[in-house]
């Protein structure tokens, strides 16, 4: 019997999942404070014996910018209503030649240069002094179930590589991403610190699937424009549509 519950983290690009029939949507209050948005319940492509739970990471209507997610609230909710594994979805500039605009990637790594967040649950009234083990951020099992929905709906899919967490909202600089290409990122992103590490903290699976939006900051001769960024997403996330209802169906 399988006593995962799944919750989908929705990014820029995904502020709603097309293929999921919403049977309830929640809203879950947390000694944080509210989450970014209420919850939706329901199944995937009719995939009725398992459940999965929604949530937009920038609010239903985005417009809440990656440095003001109230990180904390959204795990918190998740784990309140007993969600075990999360799929989070993260559009990315893509630094490494293969990570270019349209691909999907799943991350082995991160690294937080995030400077401004709250970034832990053990921070005040505790018995103890608490540390998580953040060797390897990601969850490996469900990276290899992503891989194998993507072999079966024939979604290619780079497997591995670091995510360089950067504070935003604004894009980097041509120097900073030559910076993070030298400290071994492969693509960057704005929202994937601190909730990996908040979903560590208390022990939720964690994977990320991330769409590259466009080229990093001086890597291309075009010039970024939100235009290019919202074509690459739309033909990123029905990719990443497809895959979460095979993934989910596997279970």
């Amino acid at each position: 019997m399988n006593n995962r519950k799944f919750a989908v983290i929705g990014g820029t690009g995904l502020t709603r999942l097309e293929n999921l029939e919403i049977v309830r949507r929640e809203i879950v209050m947390t000694p944080y404070g509210e989450p970014s948005s209420s919850l939706a319940f329901g199944n995937i492509d009719h995939v009725t014996d398992q459940e999965v739970v929604f949530m937009a990471r920038h609010g239903h209507a985005h417009n809440i910018p990656p440095h003001m997610v109230n990180y904390r609230a959204n795990i918190k909710a998740l784990k309140e209503i007993g969600v075990t594994s999360i799929f989070a979805i993260n559009a990315v500039g893509g630094i490494r030649e293969d990570m270019c605009p349209g691909t999907l990637a799943v991350p082995d790594q991160i690294i937080d240069y995030t400077s401004r967040r709250i970034n832990s649950f053990f921070e005040s009234n505790l018995s103890h002094v608490t540390h998580i083990d953040f060797s390897y951020p990601y969850s490996a099992e469900l990276s290899e179930k992503i891989y194998k929905a993507a072999e079966q709906v024939n979604i290619d899919i780079i497997k591995g590589g670091t995510y360089a967490a950067t504070e935003g909202p604004r894009l980097e600089t041509a120097a900073e991403i030559q910076r993070l290409k030298r400290d071994g990122c492969d693509m960057v992103g704005m929202t994937g610190m601190p909730e990996a590490a908040l979903a560590r903290e208390l022990q939720m699976e964690y994977v990320s699937i991330c769409v590259n939006a466009n080229w990093a900051a001086g890597l291309s001769d075009e010039l970024i424009s939100m235009e290019i960024i919202d074509q690459n997403l739309v033909d990123g996330m029905a990719k990443v549509r497809q895959l979460l209802a095979q993934m989910i169906a596997q279970f």
